[in-house]
């Protein structure tokens, strides 16, 4: 089957659409599932028993998706084939008691959540975005996508040297949201987000709720050859596991596959995994392992599964930045539109070895998609992913790829419009085997 053509300009317009769609990881595993659906998924609750019959599945929890297809005639001790990523982002987060202000303003008191860089969030139109739980034990998605929230840049007049010793900025009193004029009340955000909601401010007892950029993602260059959006760290992965995953299941019929095709996208990457969503959590390895023994297998058979498993762990890495090309490995520049990454590190910060270089070699290969590699510069300290946490916890092989970007981490970051879907296409083919 070839996979060279599958996935065109079109799956960047649809990563738009995603992007867009998804403010939150909340918002982002709907989404996902919601298209999984279309494809013949179905969602399986953890609190139930599983069968072992052919076909595709998923597992939400929280900010968290877990899907794969089962192949007529998969045996209980099938290897499997993962593409990792995960749904959240650097951001602010807002706080159990997010009503404040001062000197006549009404502010909304947030949290900063991962690694990000806190001047881009300054002087943007946000919106305010996430779940809702309520009383009865469910939850609501709610995502006010206008201009509701601005945390304001303090006016050069008043900060003379800011150009000349760069900007400081206190995490605490420096990037707490306006959203009004006069005092504070308490639980006035709530109850405004009930009336969005269309529920009694009364009935919500819980919430993770988040500030958003609501400028929308967009072509931009002379030739509209690059893509400018917020999230894409890594919801661009997200979208790209699930457009293969989906593909794969559809053709499935057609041509039986050697490997159980799996999309895990965990929650709270950003801040080190550690979470009942998180890849540093047993959700994969449950899941896997209530998958072979649905289909009748035991310890052995799942032994075996596992021992034959790659996983391709993708998320986004650094195109070379023209203004600071010394911040990059002086062999190593990835660049826009150069095809997905090969992500290296001998530390293990990446789980990249020569063995996995040569399953993503033949994948891009078949797909007919151009690859290229990235190293961290020796004097610069080098960032991770779920990649190393997925080989350590469950003992499978993992390789890290992604996308080149640029302004990772920042409230809205850039990359080659090409780039997306020739990472679909060289997953589909990983997943085919």
């Amino acid at each position: 089957m070839s996979t060279s053509a599958r996935f065109d300009r079109g799956h960047t317009d649809d990563l738009i659409s995603f992007l867009t769609a998804s403010p939150s990881p909340y918002h982002a595993v709907a989404n996902a599932a919601e298209r999984l659906e279309k494809a013949g998924f179905r969602q399986l609750r953890e609190t139930d028993a599983w069968d072992g019959s052919a076909g595709g599945r998923f597992v939400l929890r929280g900010g968290a998706i877990i899907a794969w297809f089962v192949p007529e005639g998969a045996d209980p001790h099938t290897p499997f084939r993962i593409v990792g990523a995960h749904t959240d982002s650097p951001n602010l987060r807002v706080k159990p008691l997010p009503d404040t202000g001062s000197y006549g303003w009404r502010q909304i008191a947030v949290e900063i959540y991962g690694g990000t860089l806190l001047n881009t969030w300054l002087d943007r139109d946000l919106g305010l975005a996430g779940r809702i739980s309520l009383r009865d034990g469910s939850h609501r998605l709610i995502n006010v996508d206008r201009a509701l929230l601005r945390v304001p840049q303090l006016a050069v007049h008043l900060d003379r040297s800011v150009n000349t010793d760069g900007l400081k900025l206190d995490r605490q009193r420096h990037m707490q949201p306006i959203w009004g004029l006069g005092d504070p009340q308490e639980g006035d955000l709530i109850r405004f987000v009930a009336q969005e909601a269309g529920v009694d401010a009364a009935d919500i007892t819980g919430w993770d709720l988040m500030p958003h950029a609501i400028e929308p993602p967009a072509y931009l260059g002379r030739d509209r050859e690059l893509l400018a959006g917020p999230r894409m760290d890594n919801l661009l992965s997200v979208h790209a596991g699930t457009a293969a995953l989906a593909a794969v299941a559809t053709s499935a019929a057609a041509e039986p596959l050697p490997y159980i095709p799996v999309l895990a996208a965990f929650d709270h990457e950003e801040n080190g995994s550690q979470s009942d969503t998180g890849a540093d959590g047993p959700l994969l390895g449950t899941v896997l392992e209530r998958s072979v023994l649905a289909r009748g297998g035991t310890y052995e058979d799942r032994a075996r599964a596992f021992a034959g498993t790659v996983c391709l762990s993708s998320d986004t890495g650094h195109a070379v930045h023209p203004n600071y090309g010394d911040r990059h490995d002086p062999t190593h520049h990835p660049r826009a539109n150069g095809g997905p990454i090969l992500k290296v590190n001998v530390n293990m910060r990446y789980a990249t070895d020569g063995s996995g270089r040569a399953v993503f070699a033949a994948a891009c290969e078949k797909a007919g998609v151009p690859w290229q590699s990235f190293v961290s510069n020796n004097s610069m300290p080098c960032g991770t992913t779920i990649g190393p946490i997925t080989a350590a916890r469950h003992g499978i092989q993992t390789v890290d790829i992604g996308v080149a970007i640029l302004s990772m981490h920042s409230a809205r970051e850039l990359c080659g419009a090409d780039d997306p879907y020739l990472l679909a296409n060289a997953l589909v083919a990983f997943l085919e085997g």
